[in-house]
């Protein structure tokens, strides 16, 4: 089979970064499905993984982690999937990635396709949704249905415009009806997150408590940090509403002064959407369960695909470029690439 794979840790400029490689085809056993790969999304994580750094591979690995693509052949405990559905999911970061041609992956993280979305479409959302779903529902706490008892809850998210942040701003304003301030540096940027159900945008390059007291808000119940936590930890610690909680998807490096919250009895919580796979943790199904929700989500146009730049065909070169891309910054939404 086809694939694009890495045996060096290289800077994306150079042509043995990423190479176009010919792998066996695997053969699915257990909880495994076998699914023939339409469309790949590229992350952030996939360039981190790749970074230059001094390793060899003694065998080619295969990056990536978002596909869509169609289940041609299920292990012997396979009950939530059949020969021909259509599927989409983020993968398990200790496996082979998504890119390649076909790809075996534990049902239990994978969701049933929206009807809707074409495959590009599709492989746009899964690491970020499945992101975004556990930040705000399972790290964050945030009440899947707003409270009509209770006044609304506002929820600041920094680094509105990228991938995670796009299906974040959705399902926090459209699905649990809070109020979202996104932040966005640019008028594209801006403009999508405005577009994708955020009231409120304010600069993560300026002084974001003057910008929220600007808006007569003085502080948030939920800061979900997306971009440079070393950077935005003390200002999402001067924001946050006592009580409140932060949330971070990005590592620091740096100690990060915790005794900020004290006085607020705030708290800080992690998400790793690789968590539930890296561990095989008892609820690791909740993932492929959050991924029909989405799905659902989709076809009743609730949410939207965050599909921004899409290229074709599945190649090194053009994973190189996603990559390339990517580093550089100011990307919008999702880059998909789509065909083998």
């Amino acid at each position: 089979m086809k694939a694009i794979a890495l045996t060096q840790y290289l800077p994306i400029d150079h042509p043995e970064s990423l190479m176009d490689v010919v792998l066996p085809k695997p053969t699915p056993d257990g909880r495994d499905l076998l699914v023939e790969i339409k469309a790949i999304a590229v992350n952030p994580v996939d360039t981190k993984v790749r970074a230059p750094k001094d390793k060899i591979e003694p065998a080619p690995r295969v990056l990536g982690w978002d596909a869509a693509g169609v289940v041609t052949a299920v292990g012997p405990d396979v009950t939530r999937f059949k020969v021909g559905d259509k599927v989409f999911y983020a993968g398990d970061i200790t496996r082979p990635g998504t890119n390649s041609e076909y790809q075996l992956v534990d049902e239990r993280i994978v969701g049933s396709m929206p009807a809707s979305l074409a495959f590009e479409q599709a492989a746009a959302l899964p690491l970020t949704a499945i992101t975004a779903w556990e930040a705000l529902f399972d790290r964050l706490h945030v009440p899947s249905k707003p409270a009509a008892d209770k006044p609304t809850q506002t929820i600041l998210i920094i680094g509105g415009a990228g991938g995670v942040g796009s299906i974040a701003i959705q399902l926090a304003a459209k699905v649990a009806g809070l109020t979202v301030i996104a932040t966005a540096s640019r008028p594209e940027s801006e403009k999508w997150v405005r577009e994708l159900g955020a009231q409120h945008v304010v600069n993560h390059f300026g002084d974001i408590p003057a910008q929220l007291k600007d808006l007569g808000i003085a502080n948030v119940d939920y800061v979900l940090i997306l971009n440079d936590t070393d950077q935005h930890f003390p200002t999402a610690a001067a924001v946050v509403a006592p009580q409140g909680t932060i949330c971070s998807i990005v590592e620091n490096a740096a100690p990060l002064q915790i005794d900020l919250l004290k006085a607020k009895s705030a708290g800080f919580v992690w998400e790793f959407m690789f968590t539930r796979s890296m561990f095989q943790t008892p609820d690791m199904a909740e993932q492929g369960s959050l991924l029909d929700s989405v799905a659902r989500l989709i076809d009743s146009k609730v949410l939207v695909t965050t599909m921004g730049q899409v290229l074709s065909p599945i190649n090194a070169a053009n994973l190189r470029l996603a990559h390339a891309t990517l580093e550089a910054g100011h990307v919008i939404g999702k880059i998909v690439l789509k065909d083998f």
